[in-house]
């Protein structure tokens, strides 16, 4: 099963980005089509196409968790941004794909009794596929938190 939720950052040097894209997502479910075609976009930029089918699924669920937990129950004042923000960044050997969201709550893994239930497994899924995962709190001005997925990935010979 899931390992307890890790808050904190992921285990790599900020500064040492090699690339980073990041979208703006409005706060309608369609807005998960939008998060894969920029997610597709942006590893196909990348030369990291072949990672496509694991990443996308793990952004699917990310951003589908922040539109239907984080979104719903939080005041937004006119002219605020998008309320959900997708960021992918790329190391030499490392992805991570990062969703913002306005809440102050922690993601709440559920327990998978069900396997055939609809619902209620997006956690379980992101840690199936990704080779770490977790979150935190936003500091400063900013209110809400940020989920995120580390991926390893090959080294380029």
């Amino acid at each position: 099963m899931l390992e307890p939720l890790r808050q904190g950052l992921p285990p790599l040097d900020p500064s040492a980005v090699s690339s980073a894209a990041s979208c703006a997502l409005p706060a309608r479910f369609e807005a998960v089509r939008d998060a894969r075609q920029f997610t597709r976009k942006t590893l196909d930029q990348w030369d990291l196409g072949d990672r496509f089918d694991d990443v996308c699924l793990v952004v699917s669920e990310l951003v589908t968790n922040a539109l239907r937990h984080a979104v719903p129950g939080t005041p937004r004042t006119p002219g605020q941004d998008a309320p959900v923000r997708l960021h992918l960044m790329r190391w030499t050997e490392r992805l991570v794909c990062a969703v913002r969201d306005p809440s102050n709550d922690s993601p709440v893994a559920r327990e998978a009794d069900d396997f055939s239930a609809e619902s209620g497994r997006g956690l379980f899924l992101v840690d199936s596929f990704c080779d770490s995962w977790g979150w935190h709190p936003l500091a400063g001005t900013l209110s809400g938190k940020v989920v995120w997925a580390l991926f390893r990935l090959q080294p380029v010979d």
